[in-house]
């Protein structure tokens, strides 16, 4: 029986997903330029990583970041609540645990989607989350998964499909009473296809978080998985709490910009050149710091996408081209050159 939970966090009706290589600080730094109310997140860092590592170094964000969510992939409660400990010094609005990352590395050490297949062992590494923390505690996590030949075990559910089987997991899951569910809405199938493969390959069915949000309206939903246009992120509000973005962050970015009138259809947008304005006293900084100047660049690649010039402007910012000495030259210069009415 599903545990009737009412979480009073709030859910944004707009956050933008935690992606490898992706979701570092330099790129929430510059979605925050563009969107002021999305809940952004990390990049999906292990529990050991944080137990062992440079706490600085892995979790230091600047304030101008937030609201910023921590996700962290872990396989034992005990490891999930080390490390939850770790980070309750850094100013994190709330912490997230991943249930649907593919990728061998993760799933071959029982994290990430793999996880899905020990309802059990979820349900204590949530609730040694909600013990470590009295921040929101959230999961994230796929419709399904197709663990054959990866995951072993008897107690295991190596393929989870279905409705009935969603409810299963999160009958169990649903105890620890996480404050938020971001679904992906497609299952992840743990063998012969590589990540980005399991963001494309494996089919959408929206309409089963729908009917999860549906059938228990007190849980904070929130779907993910393909969105990227103003109007199918309106339509899916209708539906649910929130949206997660993800590829369309960086595919075309200056979608976040005008997201912002999701919450105010008055809101004032800002200009592609106004963004390039406050960037360059940041990267600035940031280079002087001794900051990377491609991870710097990255962010930048799509802000033109779609309009006159954005090929021209890539190639700029190509890692061949950008060099520490010319980012902010080439931002300057891009000031200068690209047409008025699309700045």
């Amino acid at each position: 029986m599903m545990e009737k939970y009412i979480s009073n966090i709030q859910t944004p009706k707009i956050s933008i997903a935690p992606m490898v290589d992706k979701s570092h600080r330099h790129f929430r730094y510059f979605c925050r330029l563009m969107n002021k109310g999305a809940l952004l997140y990390t990049e999906m860092v292990t529990a050991q990583a944080i137990i062992n590592g440079d706490l600085d170094r892995i979790l230091y964000f600047r304030e101008e970041e937030g609201p910023v969510a921590l996700q962290i992939a872990a396989s034992s409660s005990e490891d999930a609540y080390k490390a939850v400990k770790l980070a309750e010094s850094y100013n994190y609005s709330e912490i997230n645990l991943n249930c649907g990352c593919p990728s061998d590395r993760v799933s071959g050490n029982l994290m990430g989607a793999a996880l899905m297949a020990d309802k059990n062992l979820v349900y204590e590494i949530l609730s040694a989350m909600k013990e470590a923390t009295n921040k929101p505690v959230t999961i994230k996590h796929r419709i399904g998964i197709d663990g054959t030949d990866v995951i072993e075990g008897k107690n295991n559910k190596i393929i989870m499909e279905g409705y009935e089987d969603l409810l299963e997991f999160l009958d169990t899951v649903s105890k620890a009473r996480p404050d938020r569910y971001t679904v992906h809405a497609r299952s992840a199938i743990l063998k012969g296809l590589s990540p980005k493969d399991n963001r494309e390959i494996p089919p959408l069915d929206y309409d089963m978080v729908y009917r999860l949000k549906k059938d228990f309206e007190y849980l904070n939903i929130e779907i993910n998985g393909g969105f990227k246009t103003l109007e199918s992120i309106s339509d899916a509000l209708t539906k649910v709490d929130g949206v997660m973005i993800g590829r369309a962050s960086y595919e075309d970015c200056y979608l976040l910009a005008n997201l912002n009138r999701i919450n105010d259809k008055n809101a004032k947008i800002i200009s592609r050149g106004e963004i390039i304005k406050s960037y360059i006293p940041y990267v600035k900084e940031e280079l002087e710091k001794g900051s990377n100047v491609h991870s710097l660049a990255a962010p930048l690649q799509s802000l033109f996408q779609g309009q006159k010039g954005s090929r021209k402007f890539k190639q700029l910012l190509s890692s061949s081209n950008v060099k520490k000495e010319t980012l902010v030259e080439i931002l300057n210069e891009t000031l200068i050159v690209m047409p008025q009415d699309i700045l």
